[in-house]
């Protein structure tokens, strides 16, 4: 059974089409509405069964984009449905906390399967539409931990897992160096969102990133050609 559902707004397609997972999250409606404003003709793939809805997007689906099979026919409904393809955020992810000694296989499988598997499934299946049309953008989001290792110590199936989306990042830079196919990667510091306030009540929430400035990055990254493969390092007031 297909484990996917679409709700169609708008008949019309838009060349410049862009899928956002994750795209019910407090990011992903930034980058919904962002992308939404320009133009793009946004298709916003949110988890099945979790009620969840998107109104600024054309077009919702509902994937479970850790789930291979599922991706799979996604891409394929995809490739019925529209054709070109000129981005896709990857914005689906989760956190937990713990350093080596306290960290087990299964909250590296969490993590994993959260952070990396979600962006992997998909580079597997859209990554071809991308190089047969010799065009298209990938934007992952990755994390501090990752890049600074004396601030994953506490996180580390979290940064482990992050460092693999880089790292995938790469692999498609490598891959697609004669192509115009490019990857760029979002490292934020703390997103200043409703539960990140909730859980640091203490903290000063001027120096975290907000959601709407990381669209605005995704939004100029995907938009310049010039940019391949970049790395935005977005901290706010956070060094």
């Amino acid at each position: 059974m297909q484990k996917y559902q679409i709700v169609t707004k708008l008949n019309n397609r838009m060349n410049r089409n862009i899928i956002i997972t994750g795209s019910a999250g407090n990011l992903g409606r930034a980058v919904v509405s962002k992308f939404k404003r320009e133009g793009f003709h946004v298709i916003a793939v949110i988890e099945p069964d979790s009620g969840h809805e998107v109104e600024e997007a054309d077009d919702t689906y509902q994937v479970d984009v850790t789930d291979e099979s599922s991706v799979a026919a996604f891409a394929k409904e995809y490739q019925l449905q529209y054709g070109d393809l000129e981005c896709v955020a990857l914005l689906v992810g989760g956190f937990g906390m713990g350093g080596i000694e306290n960290t087990g296989t299964k909250d590296l499988e969490k993590m994993i399967r959260l952070n990396f598997f979600s962006a992997f499934n998909m580079v597997k299946n859209f990554l071809p539409i991308m190089k047969k049309a010799n065009n298209g953008t990938f934007l992952f989001v990755g994390a501090k931990p990752a890049l600074q290792p004396n601030e994953g110590k506490d996180v580390v199936a979290y940064a482990l897992s992050k460092g693999l989306v880089i790292d995938l990042a790469e692999f498609i830079a490598n891959e697609t160096a004669d192509l115009k196919v490019r990857s760029h990667v979002f490292v934020p510091s703390i997103i200043d969102t409703p539960p990140n306030r909730e859980s640091m009540p203490d903290a000063d929430f001027g120096q975290w990133v907000k959601p709407a400035e990381i669209a605005e990055a995704m939004h100029y990254a995907a938009t310049n050609t010039a940019l391949r493969n970049m790395t935005f390092k977005l901290y706010g007031g956070v060094h």
